[in-house]
């Protein structure tokens, strides 16, 4: 494995280029207000005029364009709407209107790696994957750090998208921690499979299926939120900072016994095949097919299961638990009215 630092990119590359970043979500403000900072003088937002971005980015001080005149003013494009646009945002906005040679970049590469975008052939395609959420991005930059990278290159047509990909990654943090080289397939494929897995389908179903069963068994919501969801946070913290043997060696006795003997019982051959089975969907596309079908057809089915579960009591018995402890709110990463 490769990893770069900033020693190793030269960030001037990416300081005399015209940038436009398309969408201002987690990432996209991430992305803009770090480059901006880092001294990106021609860097300008890419928004729909009806986006309720648009106020949020003219707030930060940044331009905003629209999508066709930020395609043809731009050297560099980086794509952070979600997947699920992008390829109808690439035929309609900017195939036919990206300057020749200029590089169009991405922070996920599910469109590069299953043939949703087929890029002109004189683009360069990069790909800058921040290994956090665009919040903790923006933060860690302020903080004088920076969140580690995936870089990858899709298409070099102009024998220079490493560097440039490099100068990009430098430039919103990720060469103060490391910039690793990787691949679109690895990436996303991956990545997937660590959402769905764990980080968050898995994660969310175990969390929630607990909470119901003792709830279920006749103990208090308020006792099973605590057990169940809060205190997971000061778990994930500390293997976060030292791995899985750090957790344990923090834990108590009991609950590292209760780890050994009782998380294969949790976790067991039957859920080690059904992860197989999630993977297997993702290297085949199966599963971006099922997703862009689901978007074709109004995102139906997804917009049921998003609503079933914001009326889960576990949500109702945590939005009043949380009421007790203000400094959550205080430290919160995720502010709405800004991004």
């Amino acid at each position: 494995m490769r990893v770069y630092y900033d020693r190793d990119a030269d960030v001037n590359l990416i300081k005399s280029k015209k940038v436009a970043v398309i969408g201002y979500g987690s990432q996209g403000f991430a992305h803009a207000n770090n480059l901006h900072d880092s001294g990106v003088k021609d860097i300008a937002v890419a928004l729909r005029p009806e986006s309720t971005s648009v106020a949020k980015a003219e707030q930060a001080g940044l331009t905003v364009m629209g999508l066709v005149d930020a395609a043809q003013w731009a050297d560099v494009v980086m794509m952070l709407t979600p997947d699920e646009l992008q390829r109808e945002l690439y035929d309609q906005a900017l195939k036919d209107h990206l300057k020749d040679g200029a590089a169009l970049a991405f922070a996920h590469g599910l469109n590069i790696h299953y043939r949703l975008i087929e890029p002109r052939p004189d683009l360069d395609i990069f790909m800058v994957a921040p290994k956090g959420p665009g919040h903790t991005v923006r933060s860690e930059y302020q903080k004088g750090r920076g969140v580690p990278c995936l870089l990858a290159v899709g298409q070099d047509a102009s024998g220079n998208a490493t560097e440039i990909g490099l100068s990009y990654a430098a430039a919103i943090g990720g060469g103060r921690s490391g910039i690793i080289e990787t691949s679109f397939r690895e990436e996303v494929e991956t990545d997937l499979f660590g959402e769905q897995v764990v980080l968050c389908g898995g994660l969310t179903a175990l969390i929630t299926a607990a909470w119901e069963t003792l709830v279920e068994a006749g103990y208090a919501p308020e006792m099973a939120y605590f057990e169940c969801l809060h205190e997971v946070k000061l778990i994930v913290d500390l293997i976060y900072e030292g791995g899985i043997a750090n957790m344990r060696y923090s834990i108590s006795n009991t609950a590292e016994y209760g780890d050994y003997s009782r998380g294969p019982i949790i976790v067991d051959e039957a859920v080690r095949a059904r992860m197989k089975t999630i993977l297997e969907d993702i290297q085949s596309g199966r599963f971006t097919t099922e997703w862009m079908l689901e978007n074709a057809a109004g995102q139906a089915a997804f917009k049921a299961l998003r609503r079933r579960a914001a009326e889960h009591p576990i949500e109702e018995v945590g939005k009043k638990l949380r009421e007790m402890m203000p400094w959550i709110a205080d430290e919160r990463l995720v502010d709405k009215a800004k991004n």
